[in-house]
Parts: structure tokens; C-alpha cells; sequence
């Protein structure tokens, strides 16, 4: 077994995914993505930058959306989990609305690429314990959360798992060696939309794949299977 086993998941299916993508297939790296197939549309809608005001943008910069055509061909080649069915917040909708929302994508995306999906990411970071309890009882393997941890075996539920950072931690490269040397687990997360359409941007996310891929004591792995580890560790 490789010293480090290392995950990495992607929300949103914004169409800002395809660059990225290209980056992890150049490197040989497995990801996850987190899809919200009620927000998308037939078609691609390409990113763009709009003017303050026009609706919610990061820093004035719209992902666009992969669109229910393509999502088979774009992520055909990774794991696909649920992000809620039109990303529905547990806590800020009606608890009926939120499971509905979270299994009705599970759903779709299984019809879809015909095969388990059985991951979630929590939109938003929005957690509640009767959500973890119904996820947990509708079979749902793990439930990401935006929150971090410096060694993953502090987790004590994968229905709500934290990572180790986010992608575009300023300390990425030092989380990653700790992991190496402690639990020897890591995982990152992000939205592909934050590098905007700013080659430097992306070219620093190529070279953190890249720096894992390239050590020979690492390997990739899905997101699933991660939590698979840490749920047995927990269970002793």
C-alpha cells in the first residue's frame, strides 16, 4: 500500500470543470464531482464576467454550467456525486425539501452514468443532524462538509467529513506532507469557478496535482473509498 492515498472533490458542475479536467487527466489524478443537475441546462453555458448587480458571481466571474447534454461526456471519466437537486441548504429550506432535493440527484445521476452514486457534499456547508441521520438511513456512504481537519482520523462521522484544506490553501503542500506523515489520508476540495479564467490560477493547481502524481509514495483515490477507510477506522 502507497504511504498517502489521496482524494480530491469539485462542486457544482460548472463548466470552469473542463479545463480542470484536462489538468487531472494529463496527471493521471481521480476526482469527484459534486452535481446539481436541477441547476443545469440542456446546453453548455459557457463562464463569463458580468457587472455588479447582475446576480450572484465570485468576484464578478460566473462558472457557467455543464450542460445536461454533455455532463455524461465531461464527467464520464470520474466519480459523480449528489450537491442537492438545485443545491437546497439543509437548514435554511424545509428538512422534506432538502432530502428530496439530495436524493432526487443521487437519482438522476445514477440513471444517468448507470452506476452507484452514492457520495454528497453538503452545499453551502449546511450540516443538521436529522439530515445526517435520513442521508446516513437513505444510504448515502459520506456527507463532505467545508469544514478542516489537520489529521482526517479526527473525523467522527463521515455523514459530516471535513478535508484537509481547500484547494487553494496557502499551506497545501505543508497539509499534504503532514497527512503523509500521520494518517497518511488526504483530501482537498473546491470549486473549479475560484481560478476564474486565470491561466496563473490554474497553472498552480496543475502543479499541485502534479507534485502529488508525482511522488512515487502517493495515490489517487475516490472520494468513496476514502470514506470507506476512515468509516472502519472509526468503527475500530
Amino acid at each position: 500500500m502507497k504511504k498517502v492515498r489521496v482524494a480530491m472533490c469539485w462542486d457544482d458542475g460548472v463548466f470552469t470543470d473542463v479545463k480542470a479536467i484536462a489538468i487531472f487527466k494529463a496527471h493521471k489524478a481521480k476526482a469527484t464531482f459534486n452535481l446539481c443537475p436541477g441547476s443545469a441546462q440542456n446546453e453548455d453555458v459557457m463562464p463569463r464576467w458580468v457587472m455588479a448587480g447582475q446576480g450572484w458571481s465570485y468576484n464578478g466571474f460566473i462558472g457557467g454550467k455543464v450542460g445536461l447534454d454533455n455532463i455524461r461526456k465531461v464527467y464520464g471519466d470520474f466519480q459523480v456525486a449528489s450537491h442537492c437537486w438545485k443545491h437546497e441548504v439543509a437548514g435554511n429550506c424545509q428538512h422534506a425539501e432538502f432530502m428530496e432535493g439530495a436524493i432526487k440527484a443521487r437519482e438522476w445521476l445514477e440513471n444517468t452514468f448507470q452506476r452507484p452514486c452514492t457520495g454528497f457534499a453538503w452545499p453551502c456547508g449546511g450540516v443538521t443532524p436529522e439530515a445526517i441521520a435520513d442521508l446516513k438511513a437513505a444510504g448515502f456512504t459520506y456527507g463532505r462538509s467545508t469544514k478542516n481537519v489537520s489529521d482526517l482520523t479526527e473525523n467522527k462521522d463521515v455523514l459530516d467529513l471535513a478535508s484537509n484544506c481547500h484547494f487553494m490553501a496557502r499551506d497545501f503542500i505543508n497539509r499534504y506532507e503532514n497527512a503523509k506523515k500521520n494518517c497518511g489520508l488526504f483530501y482537498f476540495w473546491g470549486h473549479t469557478y475560484e481560478m476564474m479564467d486565470y491561466d496563473r490560477l490554474y497553472d498552480q493547481l496543475d502543479a499541485k496535482i502534479k507534485y502529488i502524481s508525482d511522488d512515487a509514495e502517493a495515490e489517487w483515490i475516490d472520494v468513496v473509498d476514502l470514506a470507506k477507510e476512515l468509516q472502519a477506522k472509526i468503527q475500530g
